[in-house]
């Protein structure tokens, strides 16, 4: 490490440190951080595609990563993984809960990237009421009035489970509430069931097939809506269950990073993938190397 690399850790370090005091002392600085970011002009760049990193796990409870439980519990030091992520080129943006791209709008970091705030967060992991994924983070008119570029929801189909339809209607009604706005709305679809008591995600073409049918539907509008999927078997077949555009997820730490990023190039050959939304496999690498880790998946779009 550099001097100069050992100085910026240094400083970021302490901006981080003194999160709590800004928070304390002037809660206000979190508005007018918001007022005066400068904004991407456009959802999409010169390159046609986007690279995103996704920060909301935490707020579902969900703060394993690779063999860790508790890899996310310290909120530093993922901030400090999601700094780094950010500085990398070719990194368009970050979605996370309030808490964080609160946090992130105090250390300057958001400055000309895409916004996405996530917005619910209720099903927590592993709970009984896990499939009510209510919406406990961000509104639309949270996302606009912050001048944020769009908002994530999390749709879980379970059959079996009547609190399915509360969280449709919930997704139907934010994806409707976005586009009044002119923001994305970003859905992540599955078709899910429960397994000695856990929810489980099925992963067959056939069920994401239906999954993605589902949500391409929901609210009075999809002109702004974008799906957010996981790289499964015979994907072109999947995704020409849509014409709406999508991004791949990055999904639970692999213990083999080159045959996912090979996943994601065969995927990103389809017509209507456009980027990627990754996570745990950027800022929680088996390595410990983030940037590394990013530089891979931005040479993988």
């Amino acid at each position: 490490m550099t001097l100069d690399t050992e100085s910026a850790a240094g400083t970021r370090a302490r901006r981080i440190g003194g999160l709590t005091e800004t928070r304390a002392v002037r809660p206000e600085s979190i508005a007018e951080a918001a007022a005066r970011r400068a904004r991407r002009p456009a959802l999409l760049g010169e390159t046609g595609r986007l690279m995103i990193i996704a920060a909301d796990h935490p707020a579902r409870g969900a703060i394993a990563a690779g063999g860790d439980p508790v890899a996310m519990a310290d909120r530093g030091e993922l901030l400090d993984r999601i700094c780094t992520a950010l500085e990398r080129p070719g990194v368009d943006g970050v979605m996370a809960t309030p808490d964080v791209l609160e946090d992130l709008l105090l250390l300057g970091v958001l400055e000309h990237k895409i916004v996405i705030g996530s917005m619910n967060r209720g099903g927590l992991a592993g709970a009984s009421f896990e499939i009510d994924d209510r919406f406990t983070a961000y509104s639309a008119g949270a996302i606009a009035a912050s001048r944020f570029d769009g908002g994530k929801m999390l749709l879980r189909v379970d059959a079996d489970d009547p609190a399915t339809a509360d969280t449709l209607e919930g997704c139907a009604r934010a994806v409707t509430d976005l586009a009044g706005h002119g923001l994305m709305a970003m859905v992540e679809p599955f078709v899910s069931r429960r397994v000695d008591g856990r929810v489980r995600n099925d992963l067959s073409p056939e069920a994401m097939m239906r999954a993605i049918a589902i949500a391409s539907g929901l609210g009075a509008t999809s002109a702004r809506t974008w799906l957010k999927v996981p790289v499964v078997p015979d994907m072109e077949r999947v995704m020409a269950a849509s014409t709406l555009p999508a991004l791949l997820l990055g999904g639970e730490v692999s213990a083999d990073p080159r045959a996912a990023l090979e996943g994601w190039r065969r995927a990103l050959r389809l017509p209507t993938v456009r980027g990627l939304v990754v996570g745990r496999s950027l800022l929680y690498p088996p390595d410990g190397d983030v940037a590394a880790a990013v530089d891979a998946a931005v040479d993988a779009l």
